[in-house]
């Protein structure tokens, strides 16, 4: 392992400490470890992105020309598995969550930096297994693995693509096991619960629903597995199975998960609008009750997924009651957000525009949730890409929109340089706006009737105007999702030195260096102020870099 020699004056970080791949491959310094995540995850994000690309390319003309129907099933299962799996779920909390949270509460790492080394190398294992299954076929089932279809026997690699999840869910509990300790356990002294920032509050809140939720996801995948190798009878009806049973299970980790991929997000959103807003954050209490309120909350809507699939219509109805209810929280966050706003001395930096993106696109995707918590129109939407719209709102729009937001407030302390402000200004308009011509016209597609997975729509023309919108904004979609990635890896050797705190912002980790130290901290921090002291540096505003 090479250790660095520094320049006559140039300050030791975590990026320059050491040198080499050996000193990468088994670092235990958890800011090295997010990098690791962000470069993997970033691969993956591309390789589903791909896939989406094909399938936008193929509903481009009604007739299924571009690809054979099965291999168009295959783009979309591993469109969905990659993307949630692989990508959406680990995303801010393995690359933004594992990088700030010690710094935020004051601690010098994680409470188990082996465990969070190994939870990277079971990403990966987890993600090799998936590969493997791409490029030996892939698998057809859809994202979901509903019965029969995974269970039938002449299918395609749905073991291998099983445990490639079974083992990523290995990784998604060991983090959220890390995170849970390290809350508890590692504040500095005078980092009360009242004084968490809210980033925190969300990931807590996250890490409740990978520790409850996922190993029932790892058990009905494994239950899967073992019917289909050993011709058990669990969900096969053909053997004496129930598939409703395997809904049932799927969707109780598959519901929260929603949560596990939009909760890291609102924790983002939190903390750029009151940076940007120069505000403490509106009901800060009632914003931490709400993240938590959502952890719990979405574990006990998870069959409203299964309105049409043979359910009692009474637990149907109280199943559509409850999701109603888990909008309160939710609402409760973009309504404090506007009232943090309100009144603020707002600037349009980056990280701000995508906060804007994320609260109006997660109300759109959150509204039309709505529409599928009502029983009568659920019946007449389910399946259609009403659906597919629906879903991404909430996880690209709002994920996505949130995830981008925070690699660029805080790009300047990772990297220590500051990013092109005009590019990732255009980058988020870009984003914002291929991202509704994509989607919108497939809430309009769903509601006159366009089932979702369908390769050939020849029998409705009428369809293809919407889809060649949706095409094309699929492709400006693809253009601002790749204009960050390359003034980024721009931004490292050419951009401008990061002051240690380039937004003016509060909070601990705007007070170590940029980039920071090894261990963050030379001294202990001792924590005297409440979250969000914006009232006291008000008069200073970030400026554009």
């Amino acid at each position: 392992m090479a250790t660095a020699v520094l320049e006559s004056g140039e300050r030791e970080t975590y990026l320059n400490k050491e040198y080499g791949i050996k000193s990468w491959l088994l670092t235990v310094d958890h800011k090295r470890i997010a990098l690791l995540y962000l470069v993997s995850i970033t691969f993956f994000f591309f390789i589903g992105g791909f896939f989406a690309l094909l399938i936008r390319l193929e509903l481009l003309t009604p007739a299924g020309d571009l690809v054979q129907a099965d291999t168009y099933n295959k783009l979309f299962t591993m469109h969905g598995q990659v993307m949630v799996f692989f990508f959406l779920i680990p995303a801010v909390p393995a690359v933004l969550g594992n990088f700030l949270i010690p710094i935020m509460i004051g601690a010098k790492d994680l409470a188990f930096p082996r465990v969070n080394l190994l939870s990277w190398y079971l990403y990966i294992i987890g993600g090799a297994l998936m590969l493997y299954t791409i490029l030996n076929g892939g698998v057809d089932t859809g994202w979901t693995f509903y019965t029969p279809l995974s269970t039938e026997f002449l299918n395609t690699h749905v073991v291998t693509a099983g445990l490639a999840i079974f083992v990523a869910g290995f990784s998604s509990i060991l983090t959220g096991l890390n995170f849970v300790v390290t809350t508890h356990r590692m504040r500095a002294p005078g980092m009360t619960w009242s004084r968490l920032p809210l980033f925190v509050w969300a990931h807590y809140a996250t890490s409740i629903i990978q520790l409850l939720g996922t190993p029932v996801l790892a058990i009905t995948l494994l239950l899967v597995v073992c019917e289909r190798l050993f011709h058990l009878g669990i969900f096969n009806p053909a053997l004496g199975g129930d598939p409703l049973l395997f809904q049932h299970l799927f969707w109780f980790y598959s519901h929260p998960a929603v949560y596990i991929m939009i909760l890291p997000g609102m924790g983002i959103v939190s903390e750029i609008v009151c940076c940007f807003s120069r505000k403490r954050i509106f009901g800060y209490t009632a914003m931490a009750l709400a993240l938590l309120g959502i952890a719990v909350v979405g574990f006990l809507v998870w069959a409203h997924h299964m309105f049409v699939a043979g359910i009692s219509l009474y637990a149907a109805m109280i199943f559509s009651l409850l999701s109603y209810f888990v909008a309160v929280p939710s609402a409760i966050k973009v309504f404090n957000w506007t009232s943090t706003m309100y009144k603020g001395s707002i600037t349009y930096q980056t990280p701000m525009l995508y906060a804007f993106g994320f609260i109006g696109l997660f109300t759109m995707g959150g509204l039309t949730g709505l529409f599928l918590a009502s029983l009568g129109i659920d019946v007449h939407v389910t399946d259609t890409y009403f659906v597919v719209a629906h879903f991404h709102y909430i996880m690209v729009g709002g994920m996505v929109m949130a995830y981008l937001g925070g690699m660029h407030f805080w790009w300047p302390k990772i990297s220590g340089r500051m990013y092109p402000e005009g590019w990732g200004r255009l980058a988020a308009l870009l984003v914002f706006v291929g991202f509704n011509l994509t989607f919108f016209p497939q809430f309009i597609l769903g509601y006159m009737g366009m089932p979702r997975r369908y390769w050939d729509y020849s029998h409705s023309p009428e369809f293809q105007i919407l889809n060649v919108l949706s095409t094309a904004g699929a492709t400006v979609l693809a253009v601002g999702y790749v204009l960050p990635m390359i003034y980024f890896l721009w931004s490292m050797r050419y951009g401008k030195p990061a002051p240690d705190n380039p937004w003016n912002a509060a909070g601990l980790e705007w007070m170590v260096p940029s980039p920071p130290p090894t261990f963050n901290f030379e001294e202990q921090p001792v924590v005297t102020w409440e979250a969000y002291n914006y009232d006291e540096i008000k008069e200073e505003v970030p400026v554009a870099q």
